[in-house]
């Protein structure tokens, strides 16, 4: 190396030397802007807060709006809408768009009408999931539903554009169930994202899937097997699982379709489905009773409606009910005292309301509902049923007269009025007893034949008690 050179190397080291020092100099000014920036930043929310708490609160919680919840049983379906390698020549590429755009404004109307929740698309992929945003124990009906509904709306909307004999869009369709993980984001739009084994799972089912299919897991099979018409697939490698078995919906069942085609649901799926869905009702009227009945109710209480809705469905099936009927009863039974919420006197009258508002939303039919709300009348005092519906409910709703736990029973409903300054003394309350079932006659042969027998001896048994 010449005298020259290394001088020049030497040179280009020391200015290298400088640069950096320059650089770390200007970092850490860098570094004592940004931390008085912090300290401003504070100081500037602090004050914010003191002048304006409610609005400086609101956009400070904006950022940090995102939270999670746990779904113990979610459907997950994922759709690949492809087509694109079977585009006619000559078709633009916007027109494709187009066409991707009116499937998938279509499947959010499915999804929706089904309340199911989309939760997104990724390219020609579309995703969404039952059971959450509401828990419910139906999702899994409603979400095979809605699957059935988009493949058959994509035949139609294939024919109507092309013909029988040309297809460019097809349709494969993975399902799932089982518990999720859901990211809650957004105030005015609430927004989902879910994650965990099952979405991974329903994507996998999806990807074996083929064109026109329908294609579920065994867990989904066992929840939705008694409406649907299903075979066997065959078997999913699960890592570190078993393998998944899964199976193709061909349909409804021919039984629960109309003109047995296995398209369209027919009443007897409605209602079969319907009683599914009422558990899912009763948690709610359940829960709505449970936090605004009035503390005095010690007799009208969760536990009676609970009470009756298990006997009507008792009474129901030994007086020989239909299957239609005993969904009738139940929902009676449901709500004959949910008019307590509003007030004690006429509460039958307001149980009817509050059915009349809420069973449009689970699809009760308007004749469904003026049938149910007879029942629920039916349990005025004195009772006055008029056909075998009102003589269940009725009988159900005074089942407690021929228990053998009815004097503890009795003495709820007396402890009830008389917080209410509607009943005198126990000894009073007793003699009203004896008068009442001694002039009872239960209306069912079902309820006879169960309770009668022990009526005279709660009559023994309250006489015993009276003093005078």
């Amino acid at each position: 190396m010449t005298v020259s050179n290394s001088d020049e190397l030497v040179k280009r080291i020391a200015r290298l030397a400088r640069q950096n020092q320059d650089l770390e100099g200007y970092i850490k000014k860098l570094e004592k802007m940004n931390e008085k920036l912090v300290r401003e930043n504070s100081t500037i929310k602090t004050l914010y807060e003191k002048l304006a708490p409610q609005g400086i609160k609101e956009v400070i919680e904006g950022e940090k709006n995102e939270r999670s919840l746990k779904f113990n049983m979610a459907t997950v379906l994922f759709a690949d809408i492809h087509g694109f390698s079977k585009v006619v020549e000559g078709m633009e590429s916007s027109a494709v768009m187009d066409e991707l755009d009116e499937i998938l404004f279509e499947f959010d109307a499915i999804v929706e009408r089904f309340k199911i929740e989309k939760i997104k698309t990724i390219g020609d992929t579309y995703m969404c999931a039952g059971g959450i945003r509401v828990k419910n124990i139906s999702n899994p009906i409603d979400v095979v539903m809605a699957a059935m509904e988009m493949r058959n709306y994509l035949e139609k909307y294939e024919a109507g554009k092309r013909g029988d004999d040309l297809r460019i869009w097809d349709l494969k369709i993975g399902i799932h169930t089982g518990p999720v993980t859901a990211t809650i984001s957004g105030k005015k739009k609430v927004n989902f994202d879910i994650k965990g084994d099952t979405v991974n799972t329903a994507s996998r089912v999806e990807a074996v899937s083929d064109n026109e299919m329908i294609l579920i897991s065994v867990m989904t099979y066992e929840l939705v097997k008694e409406f649907f018409d299903c075979e066997y697939f065959g078997k999913l490698p699960v890592k570190y699982k078993s393998d998944l078995q899964m199976y193709k919906v061909k349909g409804l069942k021919p039984e629960f379709s109309v003109n047995g085609e296995g398209v369209l649901p027919n009443d007897s799926f409605r209602i079969k489905f319907g009683l599914i869905q009422f558990t899912d009702m009763q948690e709610i009227i359940l829960d709505k009773l449970e936090k605004e009945l009035p503390d005095y109710l010690y007799y009208h209480n969760v536990k009676h409606t609970v009470d009756v809705v298990t006997e009507v469905e008792l009474i129901g099936w030994g007086e020989g009910c239909s299957d239609e009927e005993i969904l009738l009863l139940k929902t009676a039974g449901l709500f004959h005292d949910a008019g307590h919420t509003i007030a004690y006197d006429n509460h039958e009258y307001y149980g009817t309301e509050i059915a009349k508002e809420m069973l449009p939303k689970y699809n009760y039919t308007e004749e469904q509902i003026e049938k149910i709300c007879s029942i629920i009348m039916a349990t005025r005092l004195p009772p006055k049923p008029t056909n075998l519906l009102e003589n269940i409910i009725c009988d159900s709703d005074l089942d407690y007269l021929g228990r053998s736990d009815f004097i503890p029973v009795s003495n709820t409903l007396y402890e009830e009025l008389k917080a209410q300054n509607k009943m005198g003394s126990l000894n009073d309350w007793n003699k009203i007893q004896v008068k009442f079932i001694s002039g009872h006659q239960y209306f069912t042969q079902t309820a006879r034949s169960l309770r009668e027998v022990n009526k005279q001896l709660q009559i023994d048994r309250i006489q015993s008690l009276i003093t005078e």
